[in-house]
């Protein structure tokens, strides 16, 4: 409706000054050199909308006429470009399906003429990883890397099939070129520690901790028990290159680790192969006046004898507060064997194979009784350890 009032709006106003323009056509004069034009106003303005008009369409046609012959000229690229794309998107759905096999020669195909041939090649890298196709998972890695901005995808993908196929060496090689550091991505992150796990490197892991702290890759908990095992297993690798080597790594753990149990029990051990025995149950000692963890209950018995009372006399003072703490009670039973005093040592193994039976904690119970000629119990202690 609003349209049709325009219109007829237009209308009437035409209408109202034509009669105007009939009576006051103008006049204009144009001359160029020997030519001279004289028209009316309207015709003029009217000759050059025709002129425009005629402009615009010859416009169109080159310009159309242009586009038509490039097009058919890169007709079989664009034909290439749109088959890449069919593929890549069928290669996709394979790989979405795990039709491995389906997945390659679709990504394949796709990789030549695709807009982000990377893509179609490490894709295809792993369908054939999944079909243990390593000669032409190489292949596909080695084409893909030399695309732009994909060598560290490349390389990460290649340390994570390698460490997968076994060859820790050549995943270790790879990962050195990505150079993990706090600015790398956290998957980096992630298969250096599942690298340097694979390969026991746990100077590499002491170093990469903090900055998987700092990230935030693992949880507080995870992170703790990491901590432990490779302290643990740094300090039990330097007591056996030296005693030099063993302060070096104690003295490389901070204040706090240095209290920690788990590596106070492994240092006091340490400290015995180099005859340094009183200075390990020293240590051992303070440690026990806070209280009795189950790592210094384990290593108590290997580093102290029956001459050595004082040690006794402090795990003694927790006797009643660890009355049902089956790690207190081995730790005394293997401690009054020592002593041969098996009435003791009997009653502390009774009370682990109450609180915590294990098949050890029974046949050592069994072969105390059988020293204190108690046969038929032995027995029945034999027949509990075959049980478990």
């Amino acid at each position: 409706m609003i349209k049709i009032l325009i219109y007829l709006g237009i209308v009437l106003i035409g209408l109202c000054i034509s009669p105007w323009l009939v009576g006051n056509t103008g006049y204009v004069y144009i001359a160029a050199g020997d030519y001279q034009i004289e028209t009316s106003l309207v015709f003029g303005i009217i000759a050059l909308i025709v002129f425009y008009a005629v402009f615009q369409v010859l416009e169109w046609l080159v310009i159309s006429a242009i586009n038509l012959m490039l097009r058919s000229r890169f007709i079989p690229h664009h034909w290439r470009r749109r088959s890449a794309k069919k593929h890549t998107l069928m290669g996709a759905l394979a790989l979405a399906e795990e039709d491995w096999p389906a997945a390659e020669r679709a990504m394949i195909k796709g990789a030549d003429n695709g807009e982000l041939p990377a893509l179609n090649l490490l894709a295809a890298a792993r369908a054939a990883q999944y079909q243990q196709k390593i000669a032409e998972r190489d292949q596909y890695l080695d084409r893909a890397a030399t695309q732009p901005l994909a060598a560290n995808a490349v390389a990460t993908t290649r340390t994570r099939y390698l460490l997968k196929q076994g060859e820790l060496a050549l995943a270790r090689a790879e990962l050195d070129k990505l150079a993990p550091t706090s600015k790398s991505k956290a998957p980096v992150l992630k298969l250096a520690l599942e690298l340097y796990r694979a390969q026991e490197d746990w100077d590499a892991l002491k170093l990469l901790i903090p900055i998987l702290k700092k990230r935030q890759i693992l949880g507080d908990a995870q992170l703790n028990e990491l901590n432990i095992a490779t302290n643990c297993a740094l300090l039990k690798a330097a007591a056996i290159k030296g005693e030099e080597a063993l302060e070096q790594c104690w003295q490389w753990l901070s204040r706090s680790e240095r209290n920690q149990s788990e590596f106070l029990a492994i240092y006091a051990m340490g400290l015995c192969r180099f005859n340094r025995k009183d200075q390990a149950l020293k240590l051992l000692a303070k440690k026990l006046r806070t209280a009795p963890e189950p790592a210094l209950l384990h290593a108590i018995p290997e580093i102290a004898t029956a001459q050595d009372t004082e040690i006794r006399k402090q795990l003694l003072k927790h006797e009643v507060t660890h009355e049902n703490n089956a790690d207190y009670q081995m730790c005394l039973a293997k401690l009054y064997q020592q002593t041969r005093d098996m009435k003791e040592a009997k009653s502390c193994w009774q009370n682990v194979c109450r609180l915590e039976p294990t098949k050890a904690s029974w046949l050592a119970l069994a072969r105390i009784q059988e020293q204190l000629g108690e046969q038929g119990n032995a027995n029945q202690s034999y027949r509990q350890a075959v049980n478990l």
